[in-house]
């Protein structure tokens, strides 16, 4: 061998010495066809359900169909444009997304890339956007509160850390402001809030991440968002993404979670549109046949573990939209068997002004007073039995039908309870004040006051409790119990006002 050879080899071995390599293996495939957000791709044959892989464009997708001849892939980013005859590449992995403290306050699409203008977070840790839902060991019983600052919500229906509850009703009858109410009123906890936007329009997702903003801690809140203009594959993917977010506060054990996922509706029917793509076979409504499993997979990932696997919790308020009140269409039906309960939003109410326009007859929570403070649990036990026959009785006066006194006195509170649980978006209640507000109504001093200034009377009792009194105010806040002194000092002060 000649001499400069040799030299030439020896420098190169030198070089190579100063660096290490590593053997990476990613089977190759080829797109057959594409369009619609499905690519067909031949091959690679150990790819498997979920699976990410890599075009030769660098865009990405998810193996959602596997067939003997085929694959069928659900394009998640097509940017710089794939075409028949392209390379696909395994990448060994299921999808994953960047999780981490770093996207507090931030703005991110499904796969974690900011939509804000900021840089990039930095990520320090990856979640699979598909993961087991806790075991039955790992879970613990729903017994803390989470407070939406709603008083209908947090007296009648109320939330635990750790429930699903199901928030339905027609469109705009305030489905998303009851969301939004309850993830500015934890501004005043320690729970971290991810807000999921599924289809919705650009503008509308805007307004709400200014409201937030303006009226919460935006510092302790996540926003993922798949807009209407998004791929049908990053709509379908968003709901899991964000749970695998919330995932990582849970497992940390130092946090709870409320997420809000707005609105399964519309994560249903890009699924529906996906499959059909995929040529799947329709079922009731053109859904495919799993798409019972779609959301229940999603939703038992949200649960209250015990202290040995951390204590943490998700609590999920899905949203789901129906069309004239129509509860018993499919999606609604098998959200409302998966969840905890549900808060249903009457259009008719909301209209006549009754806002927020909760109907109280169809709403249920599950978990019910095991998730209130002793306090709670005594003073709206007894009004939320009350609040019930009122509505119930409250049609006969329509018909200027003559009535007992009994039953007048029961109207003439249900009215005046009803003025009292109105209250303006983006106002949540603090807790205390939830209470007094019941107290003063069960004491029945607002009975002779004009239902029209109810609001405003009981705003000036409040007001006085506040100077007067505070250290009650203090306690409720802080025990959730009331003694028998701090009791009689405010039941006679609400009996003076």
């Amino acid at each position: 061998m000649e001499t400069g050879m040799l030299e030439f080899l020896e420098k190169a071995k030198e070089e190579a010495s100063n660096y290490s390599f590593s053997v990476g293996i990613a089977e190759e495939g080829r797109v057959i066809s594409i369009g619609d957000d499905i690519a067909h791709v031949s091959g690679p044959w150990s790819t498997r359900l979920y699976e990410l892989l890599l075009f030769e464009s660098g865009d990405s997708g998810i193996a959602f169909d596997l067939d003997r001849d085929q694959i069928g892939v659900v394009i998640l980013e097509n940017q710089k444009g794939i075409k028949a005859g392209d390379r696909v590449y395994t990448a060994g992995t299921v999808l994953s997304v960047g999780v981490g403290e770093e996207l507090l306050g931030r703005v991110v699409n499904p796969l974690g890339y900011p939509l804000d203008g900021l840089p990039a977070p930095h990520i320090r840790a990856y979640y699979p956007v598909e993961r087991e839902a806790p075991s039955l060991i790992q879970r613990d019983y729903v017994s803390e509160p989470l407070y939406t600052g709603i008083k209908v919500i947090d007296a009648m229906l109320p939330i635990g850390r750790g429930q699903r509850e199901l928030i339905i009703g027609d469109p705009s009858s305030g489905k998303t402001s009851i969301a939004i109410d309850a993830v500015i009123n934890q501004k005043k906890s320690d729970v971290i809030s991810i807000y999921v936007a599924i289809g919705q329009k650009r503008e509308h997702i805007l307004r709400i991440i200014e409201e937030i903003k303006t009226y919460g801690d935006i510092s302790r809140t996540v926003f993922v968002v798949a807009d209407a203009t998004e791929s049908l594959g990053l709509q379908y993917i968003a709901p899991y993404s964000a749970t695998a977010i919330a995932e990582y506060f849970l497992d940390s054990g130092k946090n709870d979670v409320l997420i809000v996922y707005d609105d399964l509706t519309k994560h249903a029917n890009a699924y529906r549109a996906l499959s059909l793509l995929l040529k799947r076979p329709p079922g009731r409504e053109a859904y495919p046949g799993d798409i019972f499993y779609l959301h229940s997979r999603l939703l038992e990932r949200s649960a209250k573990l015990n202290e040995k696997y951390g204590g943490g919790s998700i609590t999920a308020l899905p949203i789901v939209e129906t069309q004239q009140g129509n509860i018993s269409s499919y999606i609604p039906t098998n959200l409302i068997s998966i969840t905890d309960g549900q808060i249903y939003l009457s259009t008719s109410f909301f209209n006549k002004g009754i806002r927020p326009a909760i109907d109280v007859g169809k709403s249920v929570s599950r978990i019910g007073g095991k998730a209130q403070v002793e306090i709670m649990r005594e003073v709206a036990g007894r009004l939320k039995i009350d609040y019930s026959r009122f509505l119930e009785v409250e049609v006969f006066t329509k018909f200027g039908m003559k009535i007992e006194e009994e039953t007048a006195q029961l109207i003439r509170r249900g009215e005046r309870l009803r003025e009292i649980l109105k209250q303006p978006e983006f106002h949540p209640r603090s807790l205390e004040e939830e209470i007094v507000s019941l107290m003063i109504v069960e004491s029945g001093v607002l009975d002779p006051v004009e239902p029209a200034e109810v609001r405003n009377k009981c705003q000036e009792i409040m007001k006085t409790i506040r100077q007067q009194i505070p250290e009650v105010l203090d306690h409720i806040r802080t025990t959730g119990r009331l003694s028998d002194a701090d009791r009689n000092r405010l039941t006679s002060l609400i009996e003076k006002s």
